[in-house]
Parts: C-alpha cells; sequence; structure tokens
C-alpha cells in the first residue's frame, strides 16, 4: 500500500498546503496551521459512522407480550428454569464429569418431544449408537427425538435453517463444536466463543430454546471464556457428589427467573428421579437424640430444606497440634465461631480436635447455619444431646449476638411439617402463625445455658 501524504490545513480559512508554516499565506493566520492525514482505503472500510441500516427505537412503556414458557415435563427442572423454558432463550449447563447433565437433558428431550413438540438432540461426544444406548436403558428410546453426532456448526445451522425451527435443540458439548471461519482446535478460548455466538444466534432469530451443555475446570467453574456465561440468559450448574445418590440443580444466573433456585434430584439405575421432599433425603431417621448433632432449616431460592450438622471434638494430650477438618461448610466461618465460642461463652476448643461434617454431602453457604453449628459444637464439647426435635437458626456476629435472618416462618413451617417441635433462632424473628414452639435468643450464652442445660 503507497504511503499516504502528509497535508497541512489552516484551521481559520481551510487552505491546504504541502508543508507547514507559521503563518497561513491566505489568510495571515498565525499557528493556524495542523498537519491532516487523508483518508486512506483502510481507513475508509472501518470507518462505521456510515453504512449501516438505521435502528427502529421502541419506548420503555411499550406493551409486549410475554413469552409462553414450556414446561420440561420434571417439575424439579421446571422450578430451577423459574417455570420452564423461554422460547429463543440460551441455557448453559455445566457440572463434573459423569454426574449427570447428558442423562437429565435426555430425559427433558424425550418429556418434550413425547408431549408433540420437534426437539433436537446434537451429541458432539457421543455416537449416536451411544446415546440410543442408554435411551433404551432409560426407558426413552421410542420418544421421536432427531438424533445427530456432529461438531460442525456450519452443518448444524445448514440443517436446521432447511426447515421448522425445533422447539429444543441440545448441543452436547459447547467445547467440541467447531466453526471453519475460526482459526484453532475446538475447545479453545476463540473457538468455544465463536461457535456459541453463531448458536445462540440462531436460537434468538428463530425462537428456539437453546441448551449448551458445559465443561469445568478442576475448580468448578465453567470451561472456556468468561463471556460465555454473559452470553446465555441462564446458567445452570448441576452439582453432587458420586458417593451419595442425590443431584442438585442449582440456577446461578436466570434473565427470566429468581437465581439461588434448585431442583433436587435422586440417581437410579433408570436415570434420574425427582425429589419432592428433598428434607428426607439430608435427615437421618434414629429413636434417641445424640450429642454433637443439630438439625438447620437452611434456604435454597424459596425452598427450604432441612439438613443435620454433625461435629465431633476429640481432647488431646497437652502440646498436640489440634486439626480443625470441615466438609460441607466454610472452614474460615468456623474458625470464626470456635472463636466467638471461647471469647463470648468461655469455653475451650484450643487443645481439641474439631470435626464438622454437613451430612449427605449437602454444601451450605447460609449464613443463617451458624447458630446450628454452634449448637452443634457445644452438644460436642459438653457430650450432652440437644432437645429432641429440635431446629436452629441464625447468624452469628463477632460480639455473640444472634442476628434475625430472612425467611423464618418459611424455615419453621418446613420444619414444622416434617414433625419437629421446637425452634430456636433470633428473639427478633418475624415467624408468624405456627404451632411449632419457638424460642429466641439474643446471645450464644442463651444457647450454652438454656438449651445446653436444659436439653
Amino acid at each position: 500500500m503507497a504511503k499516504a501524504k502528509k497535508r497541512y490545513v489552516c484551521q481559520a480559512c481551510g487552505s491546504v498546503s504541502s508543508r507547514w508554516q507559521g503563518q497561513c499565506p491566505d489568510c495571515a493566520e498565525w499557528n493556524s496551521i495542523v498537519e491532516d492525514v487523508p483518508a486512506t482505503v483502510f481507513s475508509q472500510k472501518h470507518d462505521l459512522s456510515s453504512g449501516g441500516r438505521r435502528l427502529e427505537f421502541t419506548a420503555l412503556d411499550q406493551e409486549t407480550p410475554l413469552p409462553v414458557r414450556k414446561t420440561t415435563g420434571l417439575a424439579e427442572f421446571d422450578r430451577a428454569l423459574g417455570g420452564g423454558l423461554v422460547p429463543g432463550s440460551a441455557v448453559l449447563m455445566g457440572g463434573d464429569p459423569g454426574i449427570g447433565k447428558s442423562t437429565l437433558l435426555l430425559q427433558t428431550a424425550a418429556s418434550i418431544a413425547r408431549s408433540g413438540a420437534d426437539v433436537v438432540y446434537v451429541s458432539g461426544e457421543e455416537a449416536a449408537g451411544q446415546v440410543r444406548l442408554r435411551a433404551a436403558r432409560m426407558g426413552v428410546a421410542d420418544a421421536p427425538i432427531r438424533l445427530a453426532s456432529e461438531t460442525s456448526v456450519r452443518d448444524i445451522i445448514t440443517t436446521l435453517g432447511a426447515g421448522d425451527p425445533p422447539a429444543l435443540l441440545v448441543i452436547d458439548s459447547i467445547q467440541t463444536m467447531h466453526s471453519d471461519t475460526i482459526e484453532g482446535a475446538p475447545g479453545t478460548v476463540s473457538q468455544v466463543r465463536g461457535c456459541a455466538l453463531e448458536l445462540i444466534r440462531y436460537a434468538k432469530a428463530s425462537g428456539c430454546a437453546l441448551v449448551l451443555v458445559g465443561h469445568v475446570t478442576k475448580d468448578g467453574n465453567i470451561a472456556g471464556p468468561r463471556v460465555l456465561e454473559h452470553m446465555v440468559d441462564v446458567v445452570m450448574s448441576f452439582e453432587g457428589e458420586r458417593s451419595h445418590q442425590y443431584r442438585i440443580l442449582r440456577a446461578l444466573k436466570n434473565r427470566f427467573g429468581a437465581v439461588d433456585e434448585i431442583g433436587v434430584f435422586s440417581m437410579a439405575s433408570e436415570g434420574l428421579e425427582e425429589v419432592a421432599n428433598p428434607s428426607s433425603l439430608f435427615l437421618s431417621v434414629r429413636d434417641q437424640p445424640l450429642a454433637g448433632s443439630a438439625v438447620f432449616p437452611a434456604l435454597e431460592g424459596t425452598r427450604p430444606v432441612l439438613v443435620e450438622i454433625q461435629a465431633l471434638i476429640v481432647r488431646l494430650q497437652s502440646g498436640a497440634t489440634p486439626r480443625r477438618a470441615v466438609v460441607g461448610w466454610d472452614n474460615g466461618r468456623l474458625a470464626m465461631l470456635l472463636a466467638v465460642l471461647e471469647s463470648r461463652c468461655g469455653l475451650n476448643f484450643s487443645s481439641a480436635e474439631v470435626y464438622l461434617n454437613i451430612a449427605g454431602g449437602y454444601r451450605l453457604s447460609d449464613p443463617a447455619a451458624d447458630l446450628a453449628v454452634a449448637a452443634a459444637l457445644v452438644s460436642a464439647l459438653a457430650d450432652r444431646p440437644l432437645p429432641e426435635r429440635a431446629t436452629f437458626f441464625g447468624e452469628v456476629s463477632l460480639a455473640g449476638e444472634i442476628r434475625r435472618v430472612a425467611h423464618a416462618d418459611l424455615r419453621l413451617r418446613e420444619a414444622e411439617k416434617l414433625g419437629f417441635a421446637k425452634g430456636f433462632g433470633p428473639q427478633d424473628a418475624r415467624i408468624g402463625k405456627t404451632s411449632l414452639d419457638y424460642r429466641g435468643m439474643t446471645g450464644l450464652m442463651n444457647l450454652v445455658d438454656q438449651v445446653v442445660a436444659n436439653a
């Protein structure tokens, strides 16, 4: 490309010269000549100020018909989605390998296809024969699903564009897709971003619901660029421990519903089964109460789930270094709670090993679990069981106060429905009408004095 010639233009009169001068020869103005580079072919092609189409703006208060959700046939899946699949939406589902993502989506696709809707299932990881074998094992082989084993996004969109768009399009998985317009192997950042953009663009234009399966890293995050989570409408995480039968489907982002909603499933030989009462999975049934065990009414979105918190205190010989082990809860929060119990309540945990476990492999992030954890620790330290059929909830501050938490009435109603008779929590909690015996406490000293002493 030829080098562009420089020119100098007077800002006062507009005269052009081939060299700079202190005074314009035409208008006699001083210091008015500046360098101006003329537009080249390259700059004209990349000038975005013209050449596009005009946009049509709409008013913010313009009435728009609400999208009609498509139920998946699985009530727990619909709950996590906020009521069902929205036409034209893009859903990204992540989870550990072998956790059951493909199983869940195959069951969902079969349920929607049996209702009369067109469903396309594209597998980039398995051959069509492997998917058919899994469908036969799950008892959904008779569902009218259009199945394909393909990794080319161009071929997929070309095939779907030749006919009517399906009601549901499942891509398993986005890391195996590739586009011939982008350099790089499948799974690279550019390929994942580009393929997802083309598929989402097709879903928005055609109105079909798109579900993308995403791989996860060893840290549990969805592999690929972070922008992938911004591009989709819903981000879901399929969680669970392989040693346990339960699985939790959690909504991390939802443009069409509430976040932190969960759906609970149980892994069986014929696929995933819905769990209508998840509290039964995480509570042990026994005749007599045991020391170091407390029941906490956790809240996942709008669903209360009762979980059992277990604590064990082991006294050590003088000079030994005590160990702190936590499963299912934050290790730093346990250290803070032990410090509050020692400082505010006079209890000694410095010469003892502390083990804390959330039964059933459940993972707690609710700050209202502080009081239940403290009750389990105090009960294990005193070797005395807590009151029978009682639940504990409340956030503990560094001053030892028990602070109010959200939705106390929902927690107590769930406990009452499962046969619990007592509830311990903040004194200023809004509990509403309940036949459960509720006892409010202002600080951890009330827990030590009233609960353990009267157990």
